[in-house]
């Protein structure tokens, strides 16, 4: 079985790791299994991509398309034209697609098109809100895949709902997780650690790169002042996207909390998390790495396609607020968390899983 492994963003990364872990040993065992993996290069700043291939031990991509940025249509365009070639060059029996970025769905297409299996692996999960890019690059890629490979019941249940046959779901768990339970003896503090005098406990991570949170300045200082204020003496480490930087330019914050820093690396953010008082954030995926290490999490978006983290986790929805961020955050200093949990199947062996099934499709 040759199969083409898709990494575009800085999510696809540390989703692929496992999966290439999961492979090679397989190779060990005398499996009759290859990848090939493929960089599209959505994703090009170094601390958002050419470090998570050292960090995470991925080899070095096979081919990298270089596609960078650009509107919606350009970048998914760039990366179907790249990627077909690709594909002329190098065929094989199935593509495998994670996550939900534009590489995601561009390549899913592309692979159907050349009458390639496809397997999408976080497949099913949805927000419910269409003006998230992400969810229609979640139901395109989901309409033409052969095998999907489920983090939750939710995510299965929702692709039933969409027309899935049942014998192609597979409910597998969590392969953000397996590398976080992989890397967790390999985490260690950033070089500000001690210039900040950071200690556990005493400070709370902030990330922030949705258009609906940073696309405009005025709401995006309001939010940032109001977090400020919010927490009282507690520091707030925000490792701030490009793309936000440049949106708040060179403008006088006035905040006395706040601390910006550069991207950082998976071992250092991991590190940052676990140590953590509690997390702010608008990504998904954060809040599943909180809810296994129980670290308190606010996501400031109105939905959230990972339903789970909130049932059974340490998150919290809280909208795009500062009032209701500031109100469940006074509840949580107040109450202190009112539930923790790990979800089925997150325990770390998901990539094991998708392996094993893929190779007994073949046999």
């Amino acid at each position: 079985m040759k199969i083409t492994l898709i990494a575009g963003a800085r999510p696809n990364f540390i989703k692929i790791a496992p999966i290439i872990q999961a492979i090679e040993k397989k190779q060990l065992e005398g499996a009759d299994i290859s990848y090939r993996l493929v960089h599209t290069g959505q994703h090009y700043d170094n601390n958002l991509s050419a470090t998570f291939f050292e960090e995470l031990n991925i080899p070095h991509p096979n081919s990298n398309l270089e596609v960078k940025s650009g509107s919606q249509a350009e970048q998914t365009a760039a990366i179907m034209v790249a990627f077909e070639k690709e594909l002329i060059e190098n065929p094989c029996d199935l593509v495998l697609v994670v996550g939900d970025v534009n590489s995601t769905m561009a390549c899913a297409i592309v692979a159907k098109k050349m009458n390639k299996k496809v397997a999408h692996v976080e497949a099913g999960i949805r927000s419910g809100d269409l003006m998230m890019p992400e969810e229609i690059n979640r139901i395109v890629t989901d309409s033409i895949t052969d095998y999907f490979f489920t983090t939750s019941t939710w995510a299965t249940k929702n692709l039933l709902k969409y027309g899935a046959e049942m014998d192609a779901i597979h409910f597998v768990g969590n392969v953000m997780i397996d590398t976080l339970y992989q890397n967790l003896d390999r985490i260690y503090a950033p070089n500000f650690w001690k210039e900040f005098s950071l200690e556990t406990g005493n400070y709370i991570i902030l990330t922030l790169h949705r258009p609906s949170n940073v696309d405009e300045e005025k709401s995006l200082l309001k939010l940032l002042q109001g977090i400020d204020r919010m927490v009282g003496d507690k520091k707030i480490i925000f490792p701030i996207h490009p793309r936000t930087k440049a949106i708040l330019g060179e403008t006088n914050l006035n905040l006395k909390n706040i601390i910006f820093v550069e991207p950082q690396g998976y071992l250092n953010f991991m590190y940052l998390i676990k140590n953590s008082f509690a997390v702010i954030t608008d990504s998904g995926g954060i809040s599943e790495e909180t809810t296994v290490l129980g670290i308190p999490c606010f996501t400031m978006r109105t939905s959230t396609e990972r339903p789970e983290t909130i049932e059974i986790g340490t998150n919290r929805l809280v909208g795009n607020s500062i009032e209701v961020l500031t109100l469940e955050f006074t509840k949580f200093l107040q109450n202190g968390l009112s539930k923790r949990g790990i979800p089925e199947l997150w325990d770390g062996k998901a990539s094991e899983r998708i392996i094993a099934i893929l190779l007994n499709k073949k046999n």
